[in-house]
């Protein structure tokens, strides 16, 4: 990465050793996003690597959510660019971003409650089924080994995120921590290239934050690479290649988890007392 003397993030299109793709996946240049008087999000930039865990944080109301969901269409820009696997991307709609990569988790827990856990991570999968209306309604051998072959790589997903166990439990009744990853078992289906979780560990006990964390460590060693909003600034700064801060809308420091809590900007908005605790 390369930092401007403004401190914004200026993207750097250097090729990974023995590839063609630029180190890049993602990154997005001066973005803003206002609702009546209110400034959401103010003139910000980042750039995320291939393989990479970045960190997203600051205070409450920072504009972390926002800032999701700009990127994956739930919101528009007022102004901005964003450049995603190469190519200039418009986060049109949000089906249209998961078709491009980017799968998303939210804040509160979104799944089918009736449906099995194996049913939740086929639904993932379901959006690259080949099988048409026709084949599904008159069971063709084609789509019947199609959903065979689905329900093979939702047990595979399960066991990957480690709830293999729990498939065949309705999501509901599955514990807190068992249903935040299936959600994200769920959005791994989708084959993503690159995952956006806000707030995984949010209301989880520690046993269950120190699974997460294992998860998030094991999927980037896979080469996944991952955005995380997330307020438990300890597992940001231990698991992190690089955090933003956002305060008010604004990058107030961008960098290596070390750089980030030893700015003093962030630790009057936001860290306080971490660094001494």
């Amino acid at each position: 990465m390369k930092e401007t003397l403004n401190g914004t993030m200026k993207e750097d299109q250097s090729l990974s050793p023995g590839s063609t793709m630029p180190t890049v996946l993602f990154s997005v240049q001066h973005l803003g996003k206002r609702f009546g008087g209110l400034v959401a999000i103010d003139d910000v930039s980042l750039q995320i690597e291939r393989g990479q865990i970045y960190g997203l944080i600051g205070p409450n109301g920072a504009g972390k959510t926002t800032f999701f969901n700009l990127m994956t269409g739930l919101y528009q820009a007022d102004s901005g660019e964003f450049v995603f696997d190469g190519k200039p991307f418009s986060p049109a709609s949000p089906h249209q971003v998961a078709k491009k990569g980017i799968a998303r988790t939210f804040q509160n827990i979104r799944l089918f409650s009736s449906m099995t856990a194996l049913e939740n991570v086929s639904v993932g999968f379901d959006c690259h089924a080949k099988s048409g209306v026709l084949s599904t309604i008159f069971r063709t051998p084609s789509q019947k080994r199609e959903e065979e072959e689905i329900k093979s790589k939702s047990q595979a997903m399960l066991d990957y995120v480690g709830i293999g166990r729990y498939a065949n439990e309705l999501a509901t009744h599955l514990s807190y921590g068992d249903q935040r990853r299936l959600e994200i078992a769920r959005a791994l289906a989708t084959q993503p290239k690159l995952l956006a979780l806000d707030e995984p560990a949010a209301g989880m006990n520690a046993t269950e934050k120190l699974r997460l964390r294992e998860l998030l460590v094991q999927m980037r060693g896979d080469g996944k690479t991952i955005l995380l909003i997330e307020h438990d600034v300890k597992l940001v700064m231990g698991i992190c290649d690089q955090v933003s801060v956002l305060d008010y809308g604004k990058i107030i420091e961008q960098g290596t988890p070390a750089k980030v809590q030893k700015s003093p900007a962030v630790i009057e908005a936001y860290l306080g007392g971490l660094n001494h605790a």
